[in-house]
């Protein structure tokens, strides 16, 4: 697997640690993964249909991500802050649930107290990148 050149983004999930046998997780276990790591994003979970991660960003921090080629559901365990999906603002908090379909601009802004979000991604994060066509002047 190459190494990306922003391992801190969601985009960029580290899989060399995810656990293949495991089925039950804490959230504080994977808070204590996740900040064990220098990364936002500590990915937990992979199969071909689906893959978990948790995302944290600090107070007044930065969200880098870009649209996913996977739909994409985010579930809010703590925190608060505002999303923008497409063109539309919504504060967030614990128990939020967020639905972003695939390829849909979408960022956290505003982060007003540490945001924890577990995210699914549907199938796994990067399956449909092939399918994606590319810009050859890039």
């Amino acid at each position: 697997m190459d190494t990306p050149d922003t391992p801190d983004t969601p985009d960029t999930p580290d899989t060399s640690d995810t656990p293949d046998t495991q089925t039950a997780y804490t959230v504080a276990e994977l808070l204590a993964a996740q900040r064990g790591q220098d990364r936002l994003y500590h990915e937990f979970l992979r199969v071909p249909a689906l893959s978990a991660g948790l995302y944290v960003l600090p107070v007044g921090g930065d969200d880098p991500q870009q649209p996913h080629t996977e739909d994409e559901v985010y579930y809010v365990v703590g925190g608060r802050a505002t999303i923008r999906v497409a063109q539309e603002d919504r504060a967030v908090a614990a128990g939020s649930i967020i639905y972003v379909p695939a390829m849909v601009p979408h960022h956290f802004h505003s982060i007003e107290e540490e945001l924890a979000v577990l995210v699914f991604f549907a199938p796994a994060e990067y399956t449909n990148r092939s399918a994606q066509p590319t810009d050859a002047s890039s």
